[in-house]
């Protein structure tokens, strides 16, 4: 699978491309945001890593021109932690997950073998529930509108609609979606229902999510 790293800290770039290298990936590295959309634009990628603070462009503006364009390769971002605005911000233009620094590599790593992995295995499926239609290939969610959805957005409706109106638990779905990411609770569930919310209201769907903090969900036409 071949892989872009945008990342401006060279020693951090360096460190990072090995261990992906090492771990079977071809890697191209870029230093700015320009030069990581003009690679993007010339090449295919499986999957893209962008930190946000980059010169020239940052990756959130980088991220902006590739959706903009229609670009669906999987995005995940590399984010301070100061930097929670930033982080939702992102995570609303369509990146699929993010990683805040200082990171592990061996967690890295399993954030990018469960984002190429996912959208390899989605590809050309295509899930209804009431008035919804969800699309693996584009991971986009439609009704009267389409948004795309990120790759865990993707998951969580997913497990959802097949489940089909029964409730399901938080435990189960943290297992079913997050279990490559140790860190993952009830607070980043529920702030992925949150985001599948809003993504149903803006696709004008009558379909809603029931479930409180901590317990189960279930879809409802």
């Amino acid at each position: 699978m071949k892989l872009l790293l945008a990342e401006d800290t060279r020693d951090l770039n360096h460190v990072v491309t090995t261990a992906l290298t090492h771990s079977g990936y071809d890697v191209d590295s870029a230093f700015d945001g320009e030069e990581a959309l003009d690679l993007i634009l010339r090449n295919g990628y499986d999957g893209i890593i962008l930190d946000i603070m980059m010169p020239k462009m940052d990756g959130l503006e980088v991220l902006a021109a590739l959706r903009s364009r229609g670009i669906h390769t999987p995005v995940l971002l590399l984010t301070a932690k100061a930097e929670v605005d930033d982080r939702v911000t992102g995570l609303d233009a369509g990146a699929d997950d993010y990683l805040t620094k200082p990171f592990a590599l061996k967690e890295l790593l399993a954030r990018v073998r469960a984002m190429t992995r996912r959208r390899t295995e989605y590809t050309g499926s295509v899930l209804t529930y009431g008035d919804i239609r969800l699309d693996g290939q584009t991971f986009e969610l439609s009704a009267e509108n389409s948004v795309r959805l990120s790759v865990k957005e993707f998951e969580l409706l997913q497990v959802l609609i097949q489940s089909a109106g029964q409730e399901v638990s938080s435990d189960y779905l943290l297992k079913a979606v997050w279990a490559e990411v140790p860190a993952a609770d009830g607070d980043t569930l529920w702030l992925y229902i949150s985001y599948l919310k809003g993504k149903l209201r803006s696709v004008a769907s009558s379909v809603t999510i029931e479930g409180q903090r901590g317990g189960g969900f279930r879809l409802l036409p």
